[in-house]
């Protein structure tokens, strides 16, 4: 190797610096501060929609469960507290591999009225309190535990 050319390779100098547009650390951070502020304003009013898209599932089941009930009286003169009289299925709970939130059951029946009762499986929200639906033989609908 010709010792010349070596030299010249070392006299190169690569001091020429390239500037690249982009964001710095601080600029990236102050957008993901921003936007995790954003999810905190936004996931309150989030959960209140969720708890009132599961109590739907409630009133439907406690609404059919007193069709039913109604059914068996206009046939039998009598309310009745057996579900499989009524041919009411309770969907699989949460608890059983199912999807229900909300388990069912008749609190009270005699031959002239009944009471049946919805309870969540979970708790929305958090504060210990479980979301309870109550309906009885007028069709009265009622939250009778908020969550």
């Amino acid at each position: 190797m010709n010792p010349k050319k070596i030299k010249s390779w070392s006299k190169i100098s690569f001091s020429k610096k390239v500037m690249l547009k982009a964001y710095s650390m601080s600029e990236l951070l102050v957008v993901l501060c921003i936007i995790g502020i954003l999810i905190l304003l936004v996931l309150p009013n989030q959960t209140s929609v969720i708890s009132q898209a599961k109590a739907i599932e409630a009133q439907s089941m406690l609404n059919h469960l007193y069709g039913l009930e109604k059914s068996h009286f206009y046939r039998y003169s009598k309310y009745t507290s057996d579900f499989e009289a009524l041919g009411f299925e309770q969907a699989a709970t949460i608890n059983e591999g199912g999807q229900a939130v909300y388990k069912v059951e008749i609190m009270e029946s005699s031959p002239n009225s009944f009471k049946a009762r919805a309870v969540s499986l979970s708790d929305f929200d958090g504060d210990g309190n479980f979301n309870t639906w109550e309906i009885d033989h007028n069709k009265l609908l009622i939250e009778s535990v908020k969550d």
